[in-house]
């Protein structure tokens, strides 16, 4: 995955008030559709600033974000410091091109409108379920499909949104059970005729068998 765009829009990513509102109702129905315990591990894979990681951190005994963004990860740097958390990490790292590090096993992966910007997700989700514990636990938010009007840039968007039963069905596959999939939030927005649209955004979780 190409990450210059990313990298330049991220000193003003926070500046969208509805990107922001969106990050804390997906970390909302992540704290509500998954049993967290204070004594796990979490990973936020494509975390950008660390809107998501961050308003899960509380709940968490470490959390990673990991991006192949230098910039995102610069600026989650720099809020951790100023918050002064001390178990957050930002973490550079392609699932799409790197193998799962060796070193790196956890017991909660969650992810945040990133699968729309993934070509392969069968190979990421593969690559997911090597990375959690057994009896772990998946939880990836994402667009339900749509018509491609979501986004007025459609530069390294590889799908219209993800069909939310057939990412169950790739889940179930792997090992997955306790699936479940609910509408997070919904995105409203004008489209390119003005338009007010609505744009579900689902999560959809699930557990690796022990």
């Amino acid at each position: 995955m190409t990450t210059s765009r990313f990298d330049q829009a991220a000193a003003s990513w926070d500046e969208q008030p509805a990107r922001v509102a969106l990050a804390k109702k997906i970390a909302g129905a992540i704290l509500d559709q998954v049993p967290v315990q204070p004594s796990m591990t979490a990973l936020d894979f494509g975390c950008g600033t660390g809107l998501v990681t961050l308003a899960l951190q509380p709940a968490f005994r470490r959390i990673i974000g990991v991006d192949s963004s230098a910039g995102m990860l610069a600026k989650l740097r720099e809020k951790i410091a100023a918050m002064g958390v001390q178990n957050v990490e930002a973490r550079q790292l392609d699932l799409t091109t790197d193998a799962p590090p060796a070193d790196l096993r956890v017991d909660v992966i969650v992810s945040a409108m990133a699968l729309h910007h993934i070509a392969d997700i069968p190979q990421l989700l593969s690559a997911f379920r090597t990375l959690l514990n057994p009896g772990g636990y998946l939880a990836l938010a994402d667009l339900d499909t749509e018509d491609g009007s979501f986004h007025s840039d459609s530069a390294e968007v590889y799908h219209t949104g993800i069909d939310r039963t057939g990412l169950q069905e790739q889940l179930a596959a792997l090992g997955f059970t306790d699936l479940q999939a609910t509408t997070a939030h919904v995105v409203e927005r004008p489209d390119s005729s003005g338009t007010l649209r609505r744009y579900p955004i689902f999560l959809v979780s699930g557990r690796l068998e022990a």
